[in-house]
């Protein structure tokens, strides 16, 4: 199977997934009868896909220090992908949280809620650049992550826009940046009047308290920058890891409607020349690969997006911002969060600090394969449209997704 887009779209899309080690891939982006070690992955992910998302780095606070990449695992990345290949990366959450998460379960409870002293310093950004740097002619959008920012956390979106806007005037120039903001409330024309003065690209996301993308679209229309991002992750990550057994090679949960959004999007961008970074998680539908097969459907059917076709229709909320459910007060996940403990600081710690959240039950993925498309539901009462977090890549911090023995 080739997941790459059509000729006639290469030059507008990139589309990949958001992590690459899954077993249970086996048959669709890997040999089925093939034994994979963790750094023989991404090499062959290459022979199929040319982009995916790097999140792993986005964990950086942990007990004593912020992290930065490996230097191994940079070069390794680098190394095993072709010359075409975009990588487009999460920037560490050392930069773009204001607190500690407020939920603070096994070690290092006393962080729970504090200041983080390291919100937007320039100084990290600058040695995690640093350590990107063989990757430098690879990369595509680095991925500014913000939380929902209640207002303890930024009184107003008007201090964001001084805050970040001085620290983002000051960053490295030649690289692309992005936004991601997880607050409904951030997504007014201020906020994108912001962001295209600061040439930052926006990011779209389907899940975790967001409306539905199609009615991002729809309100605004962005054109913030010469790209943008999707990333389709999805909603509640408990429901469909026990759908799916955490087997990621069936699609179990469809979302048509997110799909038809995101292509109508990607053609509106191509119309405007406006490059489109599209990152798909396991959790969307119950496997990337194939709902990338589906996107690409999607994308060339002429009927795909009939004048008819209401982009809001999916996943409609109740009235706040444009339309999203709010999350836990405290802006914590939302979730049990399971603790990853990590080895004393090494070269890679820079900084000492606490310890943040890693959600460490996406680790136990499974493999085997058994393709089908179940039939589109709705979620009942009281079930959770959003969820929360993915693991990384990290040779050093993240298994192979394999079969629980």
């Amino acid at each position: 199977m080739n997941f790459r887009p059509p000729e006639k779209w290469r030059s507008s899309l990139k589309i990949g997934t958001c992590s690459w080690k899954y077993d249970s891939w086996k048959g669709l982006v890997y040999e089925s009868g093939k034994s994979y070690r963790p750094q023989d992955y991404l090499a062959d992910y290459a022979k199929k896909l040319d982009s995916v998302e790097v999140d792993q780095w986005f964990w950086s606070l942990f007990p004593g220090a912020a992290r930065l990449p490996e230097p191994r695992d940079v070069r390794l990345y680098a190394e095993s992908v072709p010359d075409d290949f975009v990588f487009t990366i999460k920037a560490p959450n050392a930069l773009t949280l204001t607190h500690f998460y407020a939920k603070r379960e096994g070690a290092n409870p006393a962080s729970a809620g504090a200041p983080n002293p390291y919100f937007l310093d320039l100084g990290l950004l600058e040695k995690f650049l640093d350590r990107l740097a063989p990757l430098k002619k690879k990369l595509g959008p680095i991925m500014f992550q913000f939380e929902y920012l209640n207002k303890k956390k930024m009184p107003s979106r008007e201090a964001f826009f001084e805050a970040f806007g001085a620290f983002i005037q000051k960053a490295p120039s030649g690289f692309s940046w992005a936004v991601e903001t997880r607050n409904p409330n951030y997504l007014t024309p201020d906020f994108f009047a912001f962001l295209e003065a600061q040439g930052l690209g926006f990011v779209y996301l389907d899940g975790y308290y967001m409306p539905p993308i199609g009615t991002v679209f729809e309100t605004h229309k962005p054109r913030t920058a010469a790209f943008n991002v999707i990333r389709l992750h999805g909603g509640d990550r408990a429901d469909i890891e026990k759908e799916t057994g955490e087997v990621w090679n069936a699609v179990v949960a469809p979302k048509s409607a997110g799909l038809k959004a995101a292509a109508e999007i990607v053609k509106h961008n191509l119309r405007h020349r406006i490059k489109t970074y599209v990152n798909i998680n396991n959790h969307y539908e119950g496997s990337a690969p194939l709902t990338i097969e589906r996107f690409l459907e999607t994308l060339e059917s002429p009927s795909g997006n009939g004048p008819d076709f209401d982009l809001r229709a999916e996943n409609k909320f109740p009235a706040q911002g444009i339309g999203a459910p709010s999350p836990p007060k405290d802006g914590s996940p939302g979730q049990k969060i399971a603790e990853l403990q990590f080895p004393s600081p090494d070269s890679s710690a820079i900084i000492p600090r606490s310890n943040d959240e890693f959600d460490a039950s996406a680790l136990k993925g499974v493999s085997g394969r058994t393709r089908r498309i179940l039939p589109e539901k709705t979620p009942g009462p009281g079930k959770s449209k959003s969820g929360g977090r993915k693991s990384g890549d990290s040779l050093s911090a993240e298994p192979v997704h394999r079969k629980k023995p």
